[in-house]
């Protein structure tokens, strides 16, 4: 399992144990195992972290950037800066301020500014932010299943770079500002613009529905929903990237709110255009997510729990799936020894 997603996990667990929601009522956890569950996290995120200078391997050398770098393996293990999995651990609460500016300012600094076609035939569009970030250089890597900046972009890992570090980049940026209370950094230029026109630009780099604002791809024109499933063909009007837009959304309007207010409305209002239209696009008759609308077009579980976390799901709805996930657990068919699947 790559680390990120047990940081997803393990803060789940601690969210519903009452450490960052106060009212909840009942523990799922003791004490003594959410004390575990703490230093298995710090542990972990101590092992997954490059200090500056720090050698790597003869084939990956040192960390250069300036700063610590949180990759999503320990040890010698995915030795760069992947975006998507340092911002899913994030709330873990063990990363500081000071390490997500970094963090934050490196990848703002390899957002794509002029869009161009690799030697593969791929296209990285405007605002498109890296999958990963190579530590030695600095280089951004848009596309998975390389390193190499020059050869990247090959059709079987999408025409277009993923459409989810786009939404992490913003999430990167809410979590840091509303921890550090650094609304400067917002209006701070980084090769020449703005932050906050930077996180509007990546918000925008994802082909979207003019209607519902849901998040799509084609056959030919096709990116990759979430890197975890970055070998797998996903088309049509897609479900998780759908619903990491919904939480960006909301997350855009308040950073809007301090730097530019007049702005925020407008994000508000696609986050609430998503929440509207998102169950009926992609609900079965049980109420479980489709992955998308297109080929790949299956239950999605992990969607749908992130769909009910997001609060995308409420109510009845978010109950019916709850009841659904626990009936599928107890039979043995949501999991197969602890995994998950993914479509």
């Amino acid at each position: 399992m790559r680390v990120s997603l047990l940081f997803l996990i393990i803060y789940m667990c601690i969210s519903v144990n009452g450490k960052t929601q106060t009212n909840q009522k009942e523990s799922i956890l003791t004490k003594d195992q959410l004390l575990f569950l703490e230093q298995l996290t710090r542990d972990v995120l101590e092992a997954s972290r490059i200090y500056p200078e720090q050698f790597i391997s003869k084939e990956f050398g040192a960390n250069k950037t300036g700063g610590i770098l949180i990759r999503p393996g320990g040890r010698n293990a995915y030795p760069s800066f992947w975006i998507r999995d340092y911002a899913m651990s994030l709330e873990t609460g063990f990363i500081t301020v000071a390490e997500q500016k970094h963090m934050l300012e490196l990848t703002a600094s390899t957002q794509c500014d002029q869009a161009w076609i690799t030697k593969g035939g791929s296209l990285v569009p405007a605002g498109s932010i890296a999958d990963h970030i190579r530590i030695d250089d600095g280089k951004p890597i848009y596309f998975s299943g390389t390193y190499d900046f020059e050869n990247q972009g090959t059709p079987e890992f999408g025409t277009l770079p993923p459409f989810c570090d786009q939404f992490f980049f913003i999430h990167m940026a809410h979590y840091y500002v509303m921890q550090s209370r650094d609304r400067k950094i917002l209006k701070k230029e980084i090769n020449g613009t703005r932050l906050i026109e930077r996180l509007k630009a990546a918000f925008h780099m994802p082909p979207s529905n003019g209607i519902t604002h849901m998040v799509y791809a084609t056959e030919k024109l096709r990116g990759v929903d979430f890197g975890f499933r970055d070998v797998q063909t996903i088309t049509g009007d897609l479900s998780f990237a759908s619903i990491l837009k919904y939480r960006a959304a909301n997350e855009l309007a308040d950073l809007l709110q301090l730097a530019k207010p007049q702005d925020a409305l407008q994000y508000r209002k696609i986050a609430e255009d998503i929440k509207r239209f998102l169950p009926g696009i992609f609900s079965d008759k049980r109420g479980m997510l489709m992955a998308s609308t297109g080929r790949s077009g299956q239950p999605d579980i992990w969607a749908t729990a992130l769909a009910v976390h997001f609060g995308l799901l409420e109510g009845d709805a978010a109950m019916q799936i709850s009841t659904l996930f626990a009936h599928a657990y107890k039979a043995g068919s949501l999991s197969y020894k602890g995994n998950i699947p993914f479509p």
